[in-house]
């Protein structure tokens, strides 16, 4: 089924290869960071990007943390002079990016914008061309390398970067994970950074396939929200390796004995820093997929539905 996701998705490969070798202002905008606290801010996959970052950053021996854009904005968590901001944004217009970016710059903290190309937030890293589906693949995946450079500039050990593109191509490239939608819910949970893998996999799927999903880090699915699957579920293990794998596998054999469907997703051969690539173009794929079995439009976020653009549209993203 023709898609612009589905285009966008399959272009992933070509456009990682491009950002490695467009890399020469990575050691200098990494020295903005240097030595101090850093708030990596974003909404929706973005703020799953900034998750992603900050387990980067960790790695080089920094202070990270992700922050929602909104709780930036209005609940006192925006950067301070003596902190850095990464500033994550698909398009560069979202209203509570917007406004934390600008009062930072105002403020002279040290800033890193990463968006798209031509971005109206003046990108100092750009991505990729603007999207033509709501639903964000090639920018995300763009974020995460640009997030990935500016780490290893900073001497965190992630893994071979190089890889990357290739790695993505295989995924793409084989018969996909044949998750299909579930008579209920459709849950993914992931462990350390695949956590937000996991989320971002339900956010795509409730955007483009319309149906209900939910992801959780492994812990915070075990303590509760497990009890609640049965027979009419799917579970999506994301496994990148890493010192939650072996009970990730523990969770993935109990929901298998309790009668869920369930897809253990391992990619381990990057090591578990790495491994949100292949994985998040499992998860994207997934929702493609379970979009093209529903026959829903994965690109319209929902507004080709008579009155969804009428009253969601009304609200300022």
């Amino acid at each position: 089924m023709a898609s612009a996701m589905r285009e966008t998705m399959w272009a992933q490969p070509g456009e990682l290869r491009r950002l490695l070798t467009d890399d020469a202002a990575i050691p200098r905008l990494a020295e903005r960071l240097r030595g101090r606290r850093v708030l990596l801010i974003g909404t929706g996959t973005s703020w799953h990007a900034a998750g992603h970052g900050s387990f980067f950053l960790r790695r080089a021996g920094l202070e990270a943390w992700p922050v929602q854009a909104s709780d930036a904005a209005l609940y006192g968590l925006e950067p301070t002079p003596n902190d850095a901001l990464i500033l994550l944004s698909h398009r560069g217009t979202k209203t509570f990016t917007s406004q934390v970016l600008e009062r930072a710059r105002e403020r002279g903290v040290p800033t890193i914008v990463i968006s798209r190309l031509g971005s109206p937030a003046n990108a100092d890293l750009e991505t990729v061309e603007n999207e033509r589906s709501s639903a964000f693949t090639g920018s995300h995946l763009a974020a995460l390398l640009r997030l990935a450079q500016l780490a290893a500039a900073l001497g965190a050990d992630l893994g071979d970067l190089a890889s990357v593109p290739a790695a993505v191509e295989t995924e793409l490239a084989g018969p996909g994970p044949g998750v299909v939608p579930p008579e209920r819910l459709l849950e993914f949970t992931g462990a350390g950074t695949n956590q937000w893998t996991a989320a971002e996999g339900a956010l795509k799927v409730r955007e483009t396939a319309y149906i209900p999903s939910e992801g959780l880090s492994v812990e915070q699915f075990l303590h509760g929200p497990s009890v609640a699957l049965g027979a009419r579920d799917t579970l999506v293990c994301l496994d990148g390796g890493g010192p939650m794998a072996e009970r990730l596998g523990q969770i993935a054999d109990a929901a298998r004995a309790t009668g869920i469907t369930v897809h253990h997703i391992v990619r381990r051969d990057l090591g578990e820093p790495l491994s949100i690539f292949p994985l998040t173009a499992n998860v994207q794929r997934i929702a493609l997929e379970c979009a093209e079995a529903l026959g829903t439009n994965p690109d319209s976020f929902g507004y080709d539905i008579p009155g969804r653009r009428e009253t969601w549209g009304a609200i300022p993203l």
